[in-house]
């Protein structure tokens, strides 16, 4: 992993498929080590600046927890405790935490702001989430299907269903054609990736030998497969007004009992998180008030609650893999 030393990781496709295959082996490894109450800390004395101009739970938490399991620190950022983008640029704020820190992670809307934190910053950046790419899910997702399928990705179909020309959608197609894997996307057409990007995985498809498809039929894209993706109908950032029409472009996509019917035989439902199937929050309440039935959106309560969810398996490898993130881009 010496390949990773000081490298910032703001999209998959900074990773080549045998780094990201690495880091999946160093999380298993790290994670094994935290649940047997062997791991060594090897971030004693190494500290990490966590940008966040989004909110989070997960994230945040496994950048903290992982520091903290491996004897680091972290300083939290976010836009009422600091200056960043106001009275401060991305470039001068990239010089000046990476003379103080030994990485930073930024957690926004725009890539282009981890991209200039990392053109401008002498140690690491990670990208924490963007409206673009999604790296650090990528490896839990990863991770954990490989703990439920094996360790071959290229021996089993999975698929996302919803919208997909966010950072879900394009993350999952991209390292779906780095990694060779079997991937369907199930969405109306104006909800999938750009033309550029589909283009961009499929001349990456050609040399892997991955099986990328792209189809407006949910039950195309879940039959056979082994996991089952979704992600929220209206994502970080976007108003309100926009739920009506979203609920009656993604409703034929919703992750239901009959739909779970169509894929293998015990497949397993993911969400990368929060998710939407029932009334308990603020949010869950109002879109269930506008779609005009309850029970869940892009997912069914039913679902959600079975034994095929492994959402929860898939927050907690955050934490193994960002841990593996860290160790490697600090440290090698």
């Amino acid at each position: 992993m010496n390949s990773l030393l000081g490298k910032s990781i703001t999209k998959e496709l900074d990773l080549t498929a045998e780094e990201f295959l690495a880091l999946l082996d160093l999380a298993a490894n790290l994670k094994a080590a935290t649940k047997q109450g062997s791991e060594a800390q090897k971030l004693i004395g190494k500290s990490v600046a966590l940008i966040f101009e989004k909110t989070s739970t997960r994230t945040r938490a496994a950048f903290e927890v992982a520091m903290a399991q491996q004897g680091g620190s972290v300083t939290v950022f976010d836009p009422n405790s600091a200056q960043i983008g106001h009275k401060e640029s991305i470039a001068d704020t990239a010089k000046v935490l990476s003379r103080m820190y030994d990485a930073i992670m930024y957690r926004g809307a725009a890539q282009n702001t981890v991209e200039t934190l990392a053109t401008n910053s002498s140690v690491p950046v990670i990208n924490g989430l963007t409206d673009q790419w999604h790296p650090t899910q990528m490896l839990a997702d990863l991770l954990t299907m490989r703990e439920v399928a094996g360790p071959d990705l290229t021996n089993f179909k999975f698929c996302y269903l919803g919208d997909a020309r966010n950072n879900m959608g394009n993350s999952f197609l991209i390292t779906a054609a780095m990694l060779g894997m079997n991937f369907s996307i199930a969405a109306p057409t104006a909800l999938w990736p750009t033309a550029e990007l589909i283009e961009q995985a499929n001349k990456i498809a050609k040399t892997t030998g991955a099986q990328l498809q792209l189809t407006q039929s949910a039950q195309q894209a879940v039959a056979d497969s082994q996991f089952v993706h979704t992600d929220v109908w209206v994502s970080m950032g976007e108003p309100n007004s926009v739920w009506q029409s979203r609920i009656e472009q993604l409703l034929p996509y919703q992750v239901n009992t009959e739909l779970m019917k169509h894929a293998a035989p015990n497949a397993k439902f993911m969400h990368c998180l929060p998710a939407y199937h029932d009334e308990n929050t603020d949010v869950g309440k109002q879109a269930a008030a506008i779609a005009g039935f309850t029970g869940g959106l892009e997912v069914t309560d039913e679902v959600f609650q079975s034994s095929a969810n492994i959402a929860f398996d898939q927050a907690e490898n955050r934490l193994h893999t960002i841990k593996a993130l860290l160790v490697s881009t600090i440290l090698g």
